[in-house]
């Protein structure tokens, strides 16, 4: 397969942002309207460039070509990109009490079912797990549900995110002890 693991850097916006907006129109349509799915580009999916900053946002590539992303964060903020400025919250967790935020997992469709998810998603964990934290959530997209119950996250009742008038998108929290 001839994945590798990086992280991300500020220079990526670009491709990062591209490889969403395939991700999210692909993969998400079985899940998802076109409607929905647009609307998310513009605030609940999309670039979290604290994330970037933070070192805690990865890419994984074949051949220097980007094949997926996603990260994990140390901060309250549970999902949205940079446009979503409501509800974030950028102060940090406190490991001890507080659960590592897994965020904004994105699988290039080419790349689809070849367990990049996965092991971009251990990546995260094993990160989280060395800075002390003991659990971890995250608020799933429909398809990533599946992802991450396979993987031992336990499933919360669904919410719907507003996204414009007349418009929601459902999402599911999703929680994981790692001790």
């Amino acid at each position: 397969m001839d994945y590798q693991i990086r992280t991300a850097t500020l220079d990526d916006r670009p491709a990062l942002k591209a490889l969403i907006e395939r991700s999210a129109r692909a993969l998400g349509a079985g899940d998802y309207t076109p409607d929905q799915i647009e609307a998310a580009l513009g605030g609940a999916f999309g670039i979290d460039t604290r994330l970037i900053r933070d070192q805690t946002y990865f890419v994984i590539e074949q051949q220097g070509a980007m094949a997926a992303c996603g990260g994990w964060s140390r901060r309250r903020t549970l999902f949205g990109g940079d446009a979503r400025l409501q509800g974030r919250d950028e102060d940090q967790l406190d490991p001890k009490v507080d659960a590592a935020k897994i965020r904004a997992f994105f699988v290039d469709p080419a790349h689809a079912r070849r367990g990049l998810g996965r092991m971009l998603l251990e990546h995260c964990e094993r990160a989280a797990i060395r800075e002390g934290f003991e659990r971890l959530e995250l608020m799933a997209t429909l398809p990533g549900q599946r992802l991450y119950a396979a993987q031992g996250y336990r499933a919360g009742e669904p919410v719907d995110h507003p996204l414009a008038p007349d418009l929601d998108i459902r999402f599911v929290p999703m929680t994981k002890s790692v001790r």
